[in-house]
Formats: structure tokens, C-alpha cells, sequence
């Protein structure tokens, strides 16, 4: 750590690092007060200014968790991308999900995310996965999906759709089939859901996944 930083603001800087390392986004304010041991958020804020004075940071502060670590050398840490997060989605069998809980529009809660992750796409939304039906595919109970928001998809992609005569929305394997879709889940233990391909919605194709923490 450079000498001209003190010693809370080396702890805070370390700590920066570990969380976005670990999660790959960065910590909010009361994230850091807590893992700093830090008696107040305006402590907190102040130390982040002074890191900002010094070169080692960089924030836009319109935008929640958008802290952006600056090396020595100059080198930036990927900027984040602020993406709804809509609910949950089943990836076992499907769930009784109003509509528009899987529309972009409709959301009170946010993650960060890389910009890197989202590929730069704007149009993306996220979900929390309910189920172990994909877990042959690395996405597990709890975990979150980003999605890009789309009404079509091809053969093998991994999306979200609504079963409108169902009144239920899942997440699997998308496969065109004469006038059918199948759904096929990623679990050899689990059988594919079969649907008329009209009674099929597609609401957004899986971009990347984030493992939950424990």
C-alpha cells in the first residue's frame, strides 16, 4: 500500500479490492462502514474522497455500488452497469409469475454488474433462480441470471418464457419443435417440458450467470 495513504484508508482500499475480487462488483457504503468496522457512513464517504484525491478510486455518485478501483499503473478495474433485478425465476418446474414481473420496466431492486459481464448491452434484467433443474449448466438454487430482454430465441439457448395457459414462467433450453417448443431442463434426472409454440412467450436469453454467496 503507498505510504500516503493512512491507515484506514489502506483498510478501506484493501477491502475494496477483496469484495469486488470475491463478488466482482463493488461494496456499498454501509458494506464498507461494516467491513471496516467504521462508526458512520459519513466517515466512510469522507475516506472515499480523500482515495478519490489521491487517484485510487473513482465514483460516479448518481449511481449505487459505482465505485471503481484505479491501479498504480493507472489501470482501471472494469466500470459496473446497474441492472434490475425483477424477482425469481423457477428452474425446476415453473412458478406462478405475473407477466410483467419479467419486463425490464417493472422493478424496485438493482445489482451491479460489470460491464464486461453484460457484453454492453443496456437492455438486461436479472433474476434470482429458484430450482436445481439447470444445475448440469453451472446455475443453482439461489442463484442470479442476467438476461437480455428479447421476444425471440434460437435453437439451444438458454432463456426465459411464459406459459400463458399456465400462468407460470420458468427457465431452460429452448428447442424449436414443428409446432411445439421443448424446454428441455439441464438435469439428466428431469424430463423436458413440452408447449404448443403459441402458448410459448419468450421473455429474455441468458447472458451470465452469478454464483450465490454463502
Amino acid at each position: 500500500m503507498s505510504e500516503d495513504l493512512s491507515m484506514r484508508q489502506q483498510s478501506i482500499l484493501q477491502f475494496l479490492q477483496d469484495f469486488i475480487d470475491e463478488k466482482n462488483y463493488p461494496p456499498s457504503i454501509r458494506d464498507i462502514q461494516q467491513g471496516c468496522d467504521i462508526s458512520s457512513t459519513s466517515v466512510v464517504d469522507y475516506n472515499l474522497k480523500k482515495l478519490e484525491e489521491k487517484g485510487r478510486i473513482r465514483r460516479d455518485r448518481e449511481v449505487s455500488r459505482a465505485i471503481e478501483l484505479l491501479g498504480a499503473s493507472g489501470e482501471r478495474r472494469p466500470t459496473t452497469v446497474s441492472v434490475p433485478l425483477l424477482g425469481a425465476i423457477a428452474a425446476g418446474r415453473p412458478i406462478p409469475t405475473p407477466p410483467d414481473s419479467v419486463s425490464p420496466g417493472a422493478y424496485e431492486t438493482r445489482i451491479e454488474v460489470t460491464a464486461e459481464q453484460v457484453d454492453g448491452r443496456s437492455n438486461v434484467f436479472a433474476l434470482r433462480v429458484e430450482g436445481d433443474s439447470m444445475v448440469d449448466a453451472l446455475i443453482q438454487d439461489g442463484d442470479i441470471v442476467i438476461l437480455e430482454a428479447t421476444r425471440s430465441a434460437d435453437d439451444g439457448e438458454m432463456v426465459a418464457v411464459w406459459l400463458r395457459d399456465e400462468n407460470e414462467t420458468t427457465l431452460k433450453r429452448f428447442y424449436h419443435e414443428g409446432a411445439r417448443v421443448r424446454l428441455q431442463p439441464m438435469n439428466r434426472e428431469m424430463e423436458p417440458i413440452y408447449a404448443a409454440a403459441d402458448n410459448v412467450e419468450v421473455h429474455g436469453r441468458v447472458v451470465t450467470a452469478i454464483r450465490r454467496s454463502f
